[in-house]
């Protein structure tokens, strides 16, 4: 496992990721696009498994790996008990190395979170490289502005005012076994000319009425545009190059707050990986 991507994916709120993060229209956005580009896929910070659990139990081949141990052991024991049986491993994007080449590899909420630019600029040659010619990249990215309550800290005098206070109230919810898990959750810092956000989450797990453990984690988010990502998949090498918007078939518009990018690897099969 890296030790260079800084999130907040591990101890309780991996927990609360498998306990409450397990639906949304992304599982099947997803799905066609891997129906679309063909198998086998593999779903990059699959985390506990919100799309790769629905994509094994509907027969499809695909792998998943994520950074944190603590999702991809959730993920596991989720997937076991549905009697699946997943091939997975934990490694940072960046320094993907499957067992296997793919036709599709898709990354849904994960791409930007922990590194540095240059760890996604080389995440994004692995993409690359461990497809089959022919094959497909699909990932989703937020734009800066699509959380209006913090766009206004890209202003200077905006952003004297971080980091934010934490809140007085978290988001708490009941797990299985009858404990509470409760996020807050804060911007810390932004810093516009490198594009970064720095995100802080505080979990506590109640029981009984009682805290009874607490955690803190920080997350670096890279922030990028429309046309940076663009430039950035041709720059890895890849060819035919949609944005599209809001997890529809439409080209991106200037309304658009969550863009598509799919992205093909040439047909030539001497880019195939391990080729010389």
């Amino acid at each position: 496992m890296s030790g260079s991507a800084q999130t907040w994916h591990h101890g309780l709120v991996a927990r609360w990721w498998a306990e409450f993060n397990t639906d949304g229209p992304e599982i099947a956005y997803f799905k066609g696009m891997i129906d679309r580009f063909g198998e086998p896929a593999l779903d990059v910070a699959c985390g506990t498994g919100r799309l790769l659990i629905p994509y094994l139990r509907a027969g499809m081949d695909v792998d998943g790996c994520d950074v944190s141990a603590d999702m991809i052991r959730l993920c596991a024991e989720r997937a076991a008990g549905e009697g699946l049986k997943p091939r997975l491993f934990v490694q940072a994007m960046h320094e993907l190395d499957p067992p296997r080449p793919y036709k599709t590899i898709i990354v849904c909420g994960g791409f930007a979170l922990g590194g540095s630019r240059h760890d996604d600029e080389e995440a994004l040659r692995r993409f690359h490289q461990h497809l089959l010619p022919g094959g497909a990249l699909v990932l989703d990215h937020y734009l800066p502005y699509e959380d209006t309550d913090r766009w206004h800290y890209w202003i200077r005098e905006e952003r004297h005012e971080l980091p934010e206070p934490w809140p007085a109230e978290g988001m708490r919810k009941r797990a299985a076994n009858g404990e509470e898990i409760e996020l807050f959750t804060r911007l810390a810092a932004l810093d516009p000319i490198e594009q970064l956000a720095t995100r802080e989450i505080r979990a506590r797990l109640w029981r009984d009425g009682r805290i009874v453990e607490e955690e803190e984690h920080v997350l670096l988010e890279r922030l990028y545009f429309r046309n940076e990502l663009a430039a950035m998949l041709a720059s890895a090498g890849f060819q035919k190059i949609e944005v599209l918007g809001d997890y529809t078939e439409e080209a991106a518009t200037a309304d658009t707050g969550v863009v598509v990018c799919i992205a093909r690897k040439g047909t030539d099969p001497g880019s195939q990986p391990g080729a010389a």
